[in-house]
């Protein structure tokens, strides 16, 4: 059977996406030309590898037992990359880390830096997501959770713990009522999350703070710091972002103080790639050391 890297690398895409029109992006190609690909490997093959419906492109019982040799395929290839790399000792290709918003945002641009400037020719992009990264299907290559996942063949390490406070702007508190005790926190706005998008129990940071509700909401971070830094009411902020917004201060920092914990996840077929197990070391390691410069400028 003549099957070749190009046909199997257009499959996984296919498969991972469950559409022509996402594989067409990951590959840079028309989706009709991604179509017909699949439809000329479906013929080599001599049975179905998708099943089709509105919902997208689900793979058959002929497809599942050809993602396993694909995937072997790819990871093949991969090592053959490192096998050049290693004879100059630096690190080349593609790496794409998924990473939730307060992460993505306020600790990987300075280690992706760093890591970019020791191996100019790594291509490393940074996926931030209001939900878990998808490894399976190859959302990225790396993810960092704030929850080890429960299912899946992957690798999990803890990276390190990281501290979030109650915060307001320097205004809101000069004009605001004082707030000396939690029953306190009941006659002020609150700035979190919206609830139904909140995609992991680590982040119903309200809950632990008596709020029933979100006054200002968003999905993102980034956008509730932003409402913080405006003076429109309260909220809880990563301690590693509080440097980016000085005029924040904390609320109550005895009474409300939380923990949680960054995990570096991979999928447990990359374990022998070594080029992201390289990467994978100096991102965790990187993560780590920014959360402690950070923090401790608090």
């Amino acid at each position: 059977m003549d099957l070749d890297w190009d046909d199997l690398r257009i499959f996984l895409a296919v498969a991972r996406g469950e559409s022509l029109s996402a594989a067409g992006r990951v590959l840079k190609r028309d989706p009709a030309t991604v179509g017909r690909r699949i439809a000329r490997l479906e013929e080599v093959m001599g049975a179905p590898l998708f099943a089709r419906s509105p919902q997208g492109y689900g793979l058959t019982e002929a497809g599942t037992r050809l993602m396993v040799h694909a995937e072997e395929a790819e990871q093949a290839v991969m090592r053959g990359a490192e096998a050049l790399d290693r004879q100059t000792g630096t690190l080349s290709g593609q790496v794409r880390i998924g990473a939730p918003d307060g992460c993505a945002n306020f600790l990987l641009p300075q280690v992706c830096a760093r890591i970019a400037a020791q191996h100019p020719d790594l291509e490393l992009h940074v996926v931030a997501l209001p939900r878990v990264v998808n490894l399976s299907k190859r959302e990225a290559d790396i993810a960092i959770a704030v929850s080890p996942p429960e299912t899946g063949r992957l690798t999990v390490q803890k990276i390190t713990d990281y501290h979030l406070h109650l915060v307001a702007s320097r205004g809101y508190i000069r004009r605001s009522p004082a707030i000396k005790s939690l029953d306190d926190i009941a006659g002020h706005p609150v700035i979190g999350y919206i609830p139904d998008m909140i995609f992991d129990k680590e982040l119903d940071y309200l809950a632990e703070i008596g709020a029933d509700h979100a006054t200002l909401g968003s999905n993102s971070v980034s956008v509730q710091l932003n409402m913080l830094r405006q003076g429109a009411g309260l909220g809880i902020v990563h301690d590693f972002a509080l440097p980016f917004a000085p005029g924040l201060r904390k609320v109550l920092p005895e009474a409300i103080s939380l923990t949680r914990t960054f995990y570096l996840l991979r999928h447990a077929g990359d374990a022998r790639i070594e080029r992201l197990a390289r990467v994978s070391g100096m991102v965790l390691d990187g993560v780590r050391a920014e959360v402690a410069r950070l923090e401790a400028r608090t």
